[in-house]
């Protein structure tokens, strides 16, 4: 796996974690721990009206049940009481089967300090068992170390550095056509940002990194373009990204998922890989030259 597939992965699963709440969530866990874990790991499923016995997932080799809990929203009462009903119906369920329990959740932003306190105090009650949590950061951790054939797997086939560099021109064209077209400002701006916009969005170095690697093929982008019969085409694809970034952006969604979405836009990180190395230089040339994401406003300026 090279840097861009790295990047390219990171991201996905990123946006993957964001995204999927509830049952979706559940099953990507247990597709990333039956990767991590083949042979040892078992996903737990509900059956009839004895339903999954408090348990989303077992690990055999270390005697762990795994629950998963990825609400749209989180809230601390409903946090806290889902935590004592599992925790306490797997001791029920499970008894000397289980010696960790885990509790597996999608707040990226960490666990409440009740909740942290929860977990130390039902662990202080119940020494034959080790309460732990995951979520981002080591669910990150486990995906990142996975195979190849396994990630594409999960996310889908990625392209390669190779696959950049071999990009032609005659693979450009049909994504940039299938960009959506919308009325052009009669006055746009379309001054390249300033060098340190990547910083001043808040965007990951996997999202900055995808960028920095399209940019080897922003010439492609150019010269279609200029060839186009239709002299407003291009004025017309960025009027396009600026009104779907300002959509994502009123919607108060984080950073990288904006920026996935403008993947979306601009044609999808999935198919072909040749396919998607295009959509990665069309976002390039578009970020560093018409309203996607915000300039960086300089220190000391005033209005």
């Amino acid at each position: 796996m090279d840097e861009l597939q790295r990047y390219i992965y990171q991201l996905k699963f990123e946006n993957a974690f964001l995204k999927n709440q509830g049952q979706a969530f559940e099953d990507m866990f247990s597709r990333i721990m039956g990767h991590a874990h083949a042979g040892d790991f078992q996903a737990v499923r509900p059956y009839g009206n004895k339903g999954d016995l408090k348990c989303d997932g077992y690990r055999a080799s270390d005697k762990t049940v795994f629950q998963c809990y990825a609400p749209r929203s989180t809230k601390l009462d409903a946090m806290q009481k889902k935590v004592d009903a599992d925790f306490n119906g797997a001791v029920g369920h499970w008894g000397n089967r289980m010696e960790r329990w885990v509790f597996v959740h999608n707040d990226d932003a960490g666990l409440p300090a009740d909740v942290t306190q929860q977990l130390i105090d039902l662990g202080a009650a119940n020494s034959t068992v080790t309460l732990g949590q995951m979520s981002y950061t080591e669910l990150f951790a486990i995906v990142m170390v996975l195979t190849q054939p396994q990630l594409v797997d999960l996310f889908g086939a990625a392209p390669t550095q190779t696959t950049l560099a071999r990009l032609e021109f005659v693979e450009l064209q049909p994504v940039i056509t299938s960009i959506q077209r919308m009325e052009p400002d009669d006055n746009p701006p379309l001054t390249a940002p300033s060098p340190a916009k990547l910083q001043a969005n808040d965007l990951s170095e996997a999202a900055a990194g995808l960028l920095r690697q399209g940019r080897r093929k922003e010439q492609l982008v150019e010269r279609f373009l200029n060839q186009y019969p239709d002299p407003s085409f291009g004025e017309e694809i960025a009027q396009g990204f600026r009104d779907r970034y300002k959509t994502l952006r009123s919607d108060k969604l984080q950073p990288d998922i904006i920026f996935a979405e403008l993947q979306q836009f601009a044609g999808g990180m999935t198919g072909l890989p040749e396919r998607q190395a295009a959509v990665l230089a069309v976002m390039s040339y578009f970020f560093e030259r018409c309203d996607i994401f915000e300039d960086q406003v300089e220190q000391g300026t005033t209005s």
